[in-house]
């Protein structure tokens, strides 16, 4: 008999998938050293001479990582709204428009496991550029980004509903996928895999590792 192989090179596990084992890191790369290439460099110098006019710490910015194409900036949950604010109205940045809001979680062994993810686009200068921010479960609040990007509110209530991140000044922070009286976030890590009860068909969704896998 052939041995089974699954996707992401997971092997002997009824999770053909593979996503059960897949593993990330922390707190994603570490910061990337300047310069960082393309116009990366030219945003994290407008951005840090906007925040010092506004009198903005730089310690609101933890770090800057640049990876796949793609700039990431690690922010305090105190200076998020502002930042956004900045990042929008900034005449030298001009990123206009969320085009994304979703939640991580890193898994309970990691401190501030759940993540918030700002996806954002200059269609002025044709520019990206992420944000993240950090959050414990037990204190799992980030404040609302409604009132710059109205597009935020149904990403929120959705980061909401599957990662239990509260989003602080949101105007109707209610759940959007499941029902009303879900217990539960069902895209944190701790969460079960199945074993729900199906009340309308009187089955269980079985455990990963127990359901049928196909050859």
């Amino acid at each position: 008999v052939p041995e089974r192989h699954g996707m992401l090179h997971v092997q002997d596990s009824g999770d053909t998938s593979g996503y059960g084992g897949l593993r990330l890191h922390a707190h994603g790369p570490a910061p990337t050293p300047r310069p960082f290439g393309g116009y990366f460099d030219e945003v994290a110098d407008q951005l840090a001479a906007a925040m010092a006019e506004r009198g903005i710490p730089e310690a609101a910015v933890e770090q800057v990582t640049v990876q796949a194409g793609d700039m990431t900036v690690y922010v305090q949950r105190a200076h998020l709204v502002e930042l956004l604010q900045l990042l929008r109205d900034d005449e030298g940045l001009r990123f206009e428009m969320l085009s994304s809001l979703s939640g991580v979680d890193y898994g309970p062994e990691v401190p501030s496991r759940l993540h918030v993810v700002y996806e954002l686009l200059s269609m002025t200068y044709r520019r990206r550029i992420r944000l993240e921010v950090s959050v414990d479960v037990d204190d799992a609040t980030v404040p609302s980004a409604v009132s710059i990007f109205p597009t935020a509110d149904a990403q929120e209530r959705e980061a909401y509903d599957m990662f239990g991140v509260v989003f602080a000044g949101h105007p109707g922070l209610t759940r959007i996928l499941m029902p009303d009286d879900w217990i539960g976030y069902p895209q944190r890590k701790d969460y079960p895999l199945g074993g729900i009860p199906v009340e309308y068909k009187g089955h269980e969704i079985l455990p990963a590792d127990q359901r049928r896998a196909y050859t």
